[in-house]
């Protein structure tokens, strides 16, 4: 009988066609990890029952759902099948379950046959009165908008709903969070997400509006989420950090720089003002030393000509006395002290100041963009990045001569820097790898892409050739062509911006 009705909905999905692609955008990029969950039971081959929830991706192959969307086929496994119809493809695919908690209401589904993009759950605080958004499959809009039951298999984008966080509540003992975005039957098991599209409950249940109230839905509080995974030994993807756009994470590294490089040119020119005070400072005090030495220069110039002249008219005396051999020396040494006072008088300063050549400052020796730089540990710059579901673990790197990465990965020169596009041949993103070996910054740009994204990248991407390191000049000159290419493929803005810094490891 299982076979039986996998068979029918494969044969059903092949009339299907590919999912309409997401917006470029973190509630979109979660939403590629948002699935359908239907659950149909069957009796001597015929469906006597069908129902439906929605589940998000944890794992490849495991995704999230509540307890009561798949309760029957927890309770009567062999009688009723659990599909997962993921939000883009063409294929559903059938789960089993792993974990059950009736009293969180919370279940863990494995399914098999491809891999799905995992989200990821906000671990931070969450602020009362902060934007929420519910993800899931609404059955008023299934059956406003369905023809058959075949469209409830048939691979669609989620349908999003916003509102606020309205606080925490207890519901039979399990913590909940109370919200204003709009859910429906058929939302049950979908995930309650912040503006990043980060999970932070499963939607469960709804309030009734009656006679006019409100209403409000409840999700499964993210400390439940945490323990019944836990409980599960089931690994997830957690990031605590706050929540950021990437406009504003782009604007900020805009300021910053500019701040930059203002300080820099304010610190340049107090140097030159510091320098021109001190230039003109040193100055005075040269012109006043080059004064003193003049003026006493001209004062001996003056004592010679005085004792000269004392010393010829001494001379006459000497003389007038029959005193002629002292005469002739008084003469001569007045004679002498004549001459010297004119030669110190007019070969003084001329009073002109010539300062010393200040050395030039050697510049440090820049870092050659070519040279190996060896192993490295490399740790997140919390703020310069953006993180939305990516691990902010240290990085180790061993940067070779002519951008080696690693021994294997050749990167591209792009000026002093160096990139490199990583397309995998599995998961929905693509990572832009950037490296400054001038400041040792390792920068990773990820962009969360849609299965259609994906393969026209894949295309382009089979046509690089470098697949190694090589030393071989053209052959980067080439890889930084079709990179660009690949780049050209992509959005505006990536869905993560992680910086990290880089230090020498012994």
């Amino acid at each position: 009988m299982r076979r039986y009705l996998v068979g029918l909905c494969t044969a059903l999905l092949l009339l299907l066609g590919l999912a309409t692609s997401a917006h470029a955008d973190d509630i979109s990029a979660t939403g590629r990890g948002v699935v359908r969950v239907v659950t149909i039971a069957m009796v001597d081959d015929e469906v006597v029952g069908f129902g439906h929830g929605s589940g998000f991706v944890v794992a490849p192959n495991r995704i999230i759902t509540n307890a009561h969307v798949v309760e029957l086929a927890k309770r009567y496994p062999d009688n009723v099948v659990i599909g997962v119809v993921p939000s883009e493809g063409s294929k559903s695919y059938e789960g089993k379950v792993i974990a059950f908690d009736a009293a969180r209401d919370l279940a863990l589904i494995e399914f098999t046959g491809t891999r799905l993009p995992t989200v990821a759950l906000y671990t931070g605080p969450i602020d009362e009165g902060a934007a929420v958004t519910a993800l899931g499959y609404p059955g008023n809009v299934d059956l406003a908008t369905a023809k058959s039951a075949t469209d409830y298999i048939h691979p669609l984008s989620p349908i999003r709903s916003e509102g606020v966080f309205s606080g925490r509540r207890v519901m039979s003992g399990v913590e909940v969070m109370l919200h204003t975005a709009n859910i429906a039957r058929g939302n049950s098991g979908g995930p309650l997400l912040d503006p990043c599209g980060r999970v932070i409950g499963v939607n469960s249940a709804i309030t009734r509006g009656e006679e006019g109230d409100s209403s409000f839905g409840f999700a499964i509080a993210d400390t439940e989420l945490l323990a019944f995974l836990a409980a599960a030994k089931q690994n997830v993807a957690t990031v605590g950090t706050p929540c950021t756009s990437i406009l504003d994470r782009i604007k900020q590294d805009s300021d910053a720089e500019a701040k930059a490089n203002a300080d820099a040119e304010a610190t340049r020119r107090d140097a030159a003002a510091k320098a021109q005070v001190a230039h003109e400072e040193a100055l005075a005090r040269a012109r006043d030393e080059a004064e003193r030495n003049r003026e006493n220069i001209m004062a001996l110039a003056a004592v010679l000509l005085v004792a000269g002249a004392l010393a010829i008219g001494g001379a006459g005396l000497l003389e007038v006395r029959g005193e002629r051999r002292w005469a002739i020396w008084a003469a001569a040494g007045g004679g002498v002290l004549l001459v010297a006072s004119a030669v110190v008088f007019f070969t003084r300063p001329d009073g002109e100041v010539v300062l010393p050549v200040t050395a030039t400052p050697i510049a440090a020796p820049s870092v050659s963009s070519s040279a190996a730089l060896g192993k490295m540990v490399c740790t997140v710059v919390p703020g310069k990045s953006r993180v939305v579901s990516s691990s902010i673990q240290d990085v180790a790197l061993d940067w070779g001569a002519a951008g080696c990465m690693n021994g294997r990965t050749q990167y591209a020169e792009s000026g002093s820097k160096w990139d490199r596009v990583l397309v995998p041949a599995e998961e929905q993103t693509v990572s832009v790898l950037e490296f400054d070996p001038a400041t040792r910054t390792y920068t990773n740009m990820r962009y969360f892409l849609t299965a259609d994204q994906m393969t026209a990248v894949r295309e382009i991407r089979s046509q690089v050739s470098l697949k190694a390191c090589s030393p071989d000049e053209s052959a980067r000159v080439a890889l930084s062509t079709q990179q660009s290419a690949i780049r050209a493929a992509l959005p505006a803005y990536p869905n993560e911006k992680i910086v990290y810094s880089c230090r020498a490891t012994h």
